[in-house]
């Protein structure tokens, strides 16, 4: 039986909560957020949306149908760490290849068990979004290192790191969709080939002159992690593309429309992680239970620019259109099939305003 190693997690505003090391043993700083999903951990591991940050599960145990990689959402975590009340080390499920401390030592993800989950997830939501440190040595840490590690700690360059270096091409026979690729779950290009799109995924610093050479039916923005306006030369390119072809959104690609139509983006106090949050079409009326990872929100919507959806919990903007123009997004994620399979719908949405040759929604 492998000896348990003492770990904290420290907070920016001086907290620390015990608990024991798991996974790739190594000083790791983050943002802390929590998900409030009761599944898919393995999807949340390997969703490049946390890139930067330390994620707790309010859900007390984890862990416990393993890992399968054929349900991953990239090719491998980005996320800085992973707490936890308990990790199951005995996990039952016949697709089932590894652990989760396992995966994580492969992958060389942090991570901490034994958290009070419940008591952390409080002060995130009474306090907000802080950075915080997982460490074994907590004890040796002055007040000024601490304060050195949270002062050098960056998460702005994250869609760079999380991008593809190369397009490339998925094949079909329906609409030829160039998708841009700003840190994208792998469900979302399922969700495209799987209704017969051919897919051009490109690097998320394509110019908007190289996307239009593509001669695309449609451009696609995809989730990715971190702040929207830290990317200003992808506004600009998604900028040059309205107006020329039918655009749509997911997550990331919904507040960089935004701030490309000329509204606004805020960060949140504590964002929307999970896969139940319910969300209104105020078209219809209709609440849907979605899946949801983000930090930022828009908000000041410009003109010719109205809400689609909002959110029942906080009454924040999670859709937007274009009264104009073939223009709509989402800041959910229709793929992740949160149980219910119906905001699936999107995505058919889309594509028929694409075929019926760029009609606004």
């Amino acid at each position: 039986m492998e000896k348990t190693i003492k770990a904290q997690l420290i907070l920016e505003n001086g907290m620390r909560f015990d608990g024991e090391a798991f996974g790739y043993v190594k000083e790791t700083v983050g943002e802390v957020v929590f998900n409030t999903g009761m599944t898919g951990y393995e999807e949340l591991l390997t969703d490049p949306s946390y890139a930067g940050q330390i994620v707790t599960m309010t859900y007390p145990l984890v862990g416990n149908y393993g890992i399968n990689l054929d349900d991953m959402e990239s090719e491998r975590p980005r996320l800085r760490g992973f707490v936890v009340r308990e990790k199951c080390d005995f996990p039952n499920n016949w697709r089932c290849e590894m652990d989760l401390d396992g995966f994580l030592k492969q992958n060389k993800v942090m991570g901490i068990e034994g958290v009070d989950t419940r008591a952390l997830t409080k002060v995130l939501r009474d306090h907000g979004t802080m950075k915080g440190i997982i460490t074994t040595r907590a004890k040796d840490l002055t007040d000024s290192q601490i304060a050195m590690k949270f002062e050098t700690y960056s998460n702005k360059n994250v869609i760079r790191e999380c991008t593809i270096a190369e397009k490339y091409e998925i094949p079909g026979s329906g609409c030829h969709i160039a998708f841009l690729d700003l840190g994208t779950k792998s469900g979302i290009l399922r969700d495209l080939k799987a209704r017969g799109c051919r897919i051009t995924v490109l690097p998320a610093f394509t110019t908007a002159e190289e996307i239009l050479d593509l001669n695309p039916d449609a451009v696609f923005l995809s989730n990715g992690p971190g702040d929207p306006k830290s990317v200003p030369e992808v506004i600009e390119t998604v900028r040059q593309l309205i107006g020329k072809k039918p655009l749509l959104g997911v997550c990331m690609g919904n507040q960089l429309l935004c701030l490309a139509l000329g509204g606004d983006t805020k960060k949140m106090k504590f964002g929307h992680h999970g896969g139940n949050h319910p969300v209104k079409d105020l078209k219809t009326g209709r609440v849907y239970i979605t899946s949801q990872n983000h930090e930022y929100v828009v908000c000041d919507l410009p003109k010719d620019v109205e809400a689609s959806f909002v959110n029942i919990n906080d009454n924040t903007i999670e859709g937007i259109r274009h009264t104009k123009l073939p223009i709509f997004s989402v800041q959910f994620h229709p793929e992740a099939s949160p149980g219910p399979l119906d905001s699936g719908y999107l995505f058919d949405r889309f594509l028929e305003i694409v075929e019926r040759g760029g009609d606004h929604a």
